[in-house]
């Protein structure tokens, strides 16, 4: 293996990212959950025939959708709670087998690529339950509500059996597969998959100035994706904007941002990240 390939990635990046998640955890938590519920308000309304209320959920949800559509999935790799707890899960999963000396579990890499279409059927599936009037006679079955119960340290969890035992399976395979919500559970993340996001700020990398056979972007890539082609213009909507690959690459060949800008400046960051929190706030949260 080429020596590049074991470069170690900037620590000053990995402790800004994991800052800028704990802020996001403990000031704003409720993102994930307001902008789900705007598209639980969005489709009760019409298929209860009524005109749609730009409801402070619906506002979230357009903020959010917004912000995307400009710089990506950010707010998946940087600001989202359920995402930020999957983070720490894998990470705490990974530290309790390196001290015990014990193998990881990982889920199939083979499995990934079809799993990864579940999370369009889910939200196929709320959509609809939702238009129908179902969904809001639904209660105790949402693992997001039970969620936001316990982060708001709320334990009257009565009725909500099959929503706790549903998050618990959900921790689970955040334990054995990095973001394992983020690409096959989330129904937000199918949202924002299918948004036409500008190749603005799109991670891509120059293959020319790459090592031959090198392939670290792609090897610690958590969603298994391959980088596009600078100029190409493709934007891969299951990237998570985590920078890693930015960080790895020994030949800064991997950038998201434009003419000499690499795109994971710590200025840059941080700048994506106040512009998403003024965002969120003026939004409503």
């Amino acid at each position: 293996m080429n020596s590049h390939q074991k470069r170690t990635p900037p620590k000053m990046d990995m402790y800004l990212r994991a800052g800028i998640q704990l802020l996001f955890f403990l000031f704003l938590p409720s993102a994930f959950t307001t902008a789900f519920s705007g598209i639980q308000s969005v489709f009760t309304q019409l298929g209860n025939s009524s005109p749609v209320v730009c409801s402070a959920f619906v506002t979230v949800l357009l903020a959010l959708c917004a912000y995307t559509i400009i710089f990506g999935r950010f707010f998946c790799g940087y600001a989202c709670a359920f995402g930020t707890l999957g983070d720490a899960v894998h990470s705490l999963y990974l530290l309790i087998c390196k001290k015990r000396k014990k193998k990881p579990v990982q889920l199939k890499k083979s499995w990934r690529k079809p799993l990864s279409f579940l999370k369009y059927l889910i939200l196929t599936v709320i959509v609809l339950l939702c238009f129908s009037g179902v969904y809001a006679n639904m209660k105790g079955w949402n693992p997001w509500d039970v969620f936001s119960m316990l982060r708001a340290s709320n334990l009257k969890l009565s009725g909500y059996g099959l929503g706790c035992i549903l998050l618990v399976l959900i921790l689970m395979g955040m334990a054995v597969c990095e973001r394992f919500f983020c690409r096959f559970l989330c129904p937000m993340g199918a949202v924002f998959a299918l948004l036409p996001v500008l190749p603005l700020f799109s991670v891509r990398r120059n293959r020319s100035s790459c090592i031959k056979r090198c392939s670290a972007c792609e090897r610690i890539c958590p969603a298994d994706l391959s980088l596009p082609d600078t100029g190409s213009g493709i934007v891969n909507g299951d990237c998570f904007q985590c920078q890693k690959c930015i960080r790895i690459c020994p030949k800064s060949s991997a950038q998201s941002g434009r003419g000499k800008l690499r795109g994971n400046e710590m200025w840059f960051t941080l700048l994506r990240a106040a512009i998403l929190a003024i965002t969120l706030i003026l939004a409503g949260i």
